[in-house]
């Protein structure tokens, strides 16, 4: 994401909000105004910058200028659990559903302050990550590269969907397929970023490390 408006759109996908329209509903603001902030028709200010960033939940200075991480600093040692996956089929990640604000797991071995969790809810990812796992990955938001192929990765789409899937290369340059646990593959995706898992932690461990919100 290195354009402003790019790191606003991705902003407001990670908070959950659908549409530029749903957030703008959500915290007031003008439809339109938003839109072309969003869409890059319209750059917004610094003082604009620290509005969203406040509402969505990240660092003003990530997105104006992309300086420094993208969330907040954690409690030290600490990085967001951001949502969860496995509750459908698809594996398909949901941001700001069932999971509370500000709850934190530590930070992984080898793991950097991009790091960020989800929660694995259900039983659909049965053999790599069971209900109540956690699992991690830096969150740099870079496209695929070539050692990802064959591995469990978080892919985003260009339908503004997060999954965790096995990244395979696809019928053409740029595309991907994205192979399920428990649903079929997904053919010819064309993908935003890709990030490696950095690690799996058990459901019993987890329950054990997670630190709910104050």
């Amino acid at each position: 994401m290195d354009e402003r408006f790019q790191r606003l759109r991705g902003a407001r996908i990670t908070r959950g909000y659908e549409t530029a329209a749903a957030a703008a509903d959500a915290f007031g603001w003008n439809r339109n105004t938003y839109a072309s902030n969003e869409n890059g028709n319209a750059p917004f200010s610094y003082r604009r910058a620290k509005d969203y960033a406040a509402a969505f939940g990240v660092r003003p200075e990530w997105l104006y200028d992309a300086a420094g991480s993208m969330l907040p600093a954690a409690e030290a040692g600490y990085v967001p659990i951001i949502g969860r996956v496995g509750a459908n089929p698809d594996g398909l990640v949901l941001y700001a559903a069932g999971q509370e604000p500000g709850d934190l797991a530590p930070i992984p071995p080898g793991g950097t302050d991009k790091a960020v969790a989800l929660l694995v809810v259900g039983h659909s990812m049965r053999g790599l990550a069971d209900d109540g796992a956690l699992i991690y990955f830096e969150d740099q938001r870079t496209p695929p590269t070539p050692d990802m192929l064959g591995h469990v990765v978080v892919v985003e789409t260009d339908t503004d969907e997060v999954l965790v899937k096995r990244l395979l290369r696809g019928s053409r340059a740029g595309r991907f397929d994205l192979e399920s646990v428990a649903a079929p593959t997904r053919q010819d995706a064309r993908l935003r970023w890709a990030a490696h898992i950095t690690a799996i932690i058990p459901p019993y461990q987890a329950r054990r490390i997670i630190r709910g919100a104050a």
